[in-house]
């Protein structure tokens, strides 16, 4: 199978399958470059960040692990017996997640339709799919659609506004006319890359305003420095 333009499957398979560990990067229209070590994606869950713990032991029910990439938080959901399936547009990924035995299938959150769940697990700011911080609400909405009533997103994001401090405290970017969370990015491993597109770091406040005005009771569960978890449940 060749498939171009899918850094992150190409980095699961290539470590899942020979061990090569080597680092995905991701640019962005604002910031230096990151990397992401392929070894990272396959962490267990002793090595997760508390707001991976947490979150995944607040998950009940029927649950939608969207974005699921190397499958690492569905696999021990399952391992704990839960009923558990995943979702991304990686076609790598989801060949990786179906050789390791776990519901999986290639598709878009947004084109889900006719299903229903008691939990939506959106870890690692897999919020961020919303794009802008103006299509955050419809993002939730479309959550909302997906939920039984009494069910729950939970999701993490990061306030990022300290990219933008200077030396002295001050903002350099005006923020009357960009919310400074809407992001472009573009990821390369090897040849493969993606072109660019947009991802949304959202602060609590505007997490939580749009969250209720979607009509969710909003429970923040970790406050971690400028990254937070948080747990939306569908009223």
């Amino acid at each position: 199978m060749i498939i171009q333009n899918d850094p992150m499957g190409q980095a699961i398979v290539d470590f899942a399958k020979n061990g090569i560990d080597q680092d995905i990067i991701v640019s962005s229209d604002l910031c230096e470059d990151d990397v992401i070590s392929s070894a990272y994606l396959f962490r267990s869950f002793e090595d997760m960040p508390e707001i991976e713990q947490v979150a995944l032991s607040r998950c009940s029910g029927k649950v939608l692990d969207i974005g699921a990439g190397a499958g690492i938080h569905a696999t021990h959901l399952q391992e704990q017996g839960m009923d558990v399936s995943c979702i991304d547009i990686s076609p790598l990924s989801i060949s990786h997640l179906k050789e390791n035995e776990l519901e999986a299938r290639v598709i878009n959150f947004f084109e889900l339709k006719d299903e229903k769940y008691d939990t939506l697990l959106m870890l690692m700011n897999g919020i961020g799919i919303s794009g802008t911080l103006s299509n955050l609400e419809h993002t939730l909405l479309k959550a909302k659609a997906l939920l039984n009533k009494g069910g729950k997103i939970l999701c993490d994001s990061s306030d990022i506004k300290y990219l933008y401090t200077d030396d002295e405290g001050g903002m350099w970017v005006n923020l009357n006319t960009i919310y400074y969370g809407d992001f472009k990015f573009k990821m390369k491993y090897n040849d493969h890359e993606t072109d660019w597109f947009d991802w949304l770091y959202v602060d609590f406040e505007k997490m939580k305003d749009t969250a209720e005005r979607a009509g969710f009771i909003v429970n923040k569960l970790i406050d971690d420095n400028d990254q937070y978890l948080v747990e939306l449940i569908n009223k």
